[in-house]
């Protein structure tokens, strides 16, 4: 076995350890879990015991993290990010981060169609910052109706009775942050000046 695989492998075990603390869980937790005795994890955890697939795929999906991360695999210099786009409601949502909490950011389309949509306003949690990529997108906010066209930018709590929909039978894309209650999107007009 070479250097570089015996670095990858001793590697494991601490990772397998800092993974399982941060999630505040214990062995007897992560062995339920994964079916994985208690023995087996503490000896993964310590180097004792040398990882295989077998054992390295269930603690991958409790730790809902990717194979590569557990074995700190080294980059591949592949820099592309592989998206999983969300349909809802004939809307495509992609995900441009991992949304784990804080501020979430997403691309949406809106297909386009012969009808507009009819507008129905809802009201949640957080803050929202919306920046039209192309076509007009409708933006209903409380009793006031907007039209905002490529290049513009809304903000306002979701706390507001709101609804986004096609303002024409384009197809509409637009980027949107997404973030909790009280937490907003700093923008900067100008550069600072030194």
């Amino acid at each position: 076995m070479s250097n570089e695989t015996e670095d990858v492998l001793s590697g494991v075990g601490p990772r397998l350890k800092a993974l399982r603390l941060r999630r505040a869980l214990t062995l007897a937790d992560l062995a339920q879990t994964t079916g994985i005795s208690v023995s087996t994890l503490s000896r993964l955890e310590s180097g004792q015991r040398r990882p295989n697939l077998e054992l390295l795929l269930p603690l991958a999906r409790a730790h809902a993290v990717p194979l590569d991360e557990l074995v700190g695999a080294p980059a591949t210099g592949d820099p592309r990010i592989h998206l999983r786009p969300i349909k809802r409601h004939g809307q495509t949502y992609v995900p441009l981060g991992s949304g784990s909490g804080g501020l979430q950011a997403f691309k949406v389309v809106l297909p386009g169609g012969p009808a507009l949509p009819h507008p129905d306003p809802q009201v949640h949690e957080g803050y929202e910052w919306t920046y039209v990529l192309r076509g007009q997108l409708r933006l209903v906010l409380g009793e006031r109706d907007f039209i905002l066209a490529q290049g513009e930018a809304a903000e306002f709590d979701t706390r507001t009775p709101h609804w986004f929909g096609r303002a024409t039978t384009e197809s509409v894309e637009f980027l949107t942050l997404f973030g909790p209650q009280g937490e907003r999107v700093h923008v900067r007009a100008a550069p600072a000046k030194h």
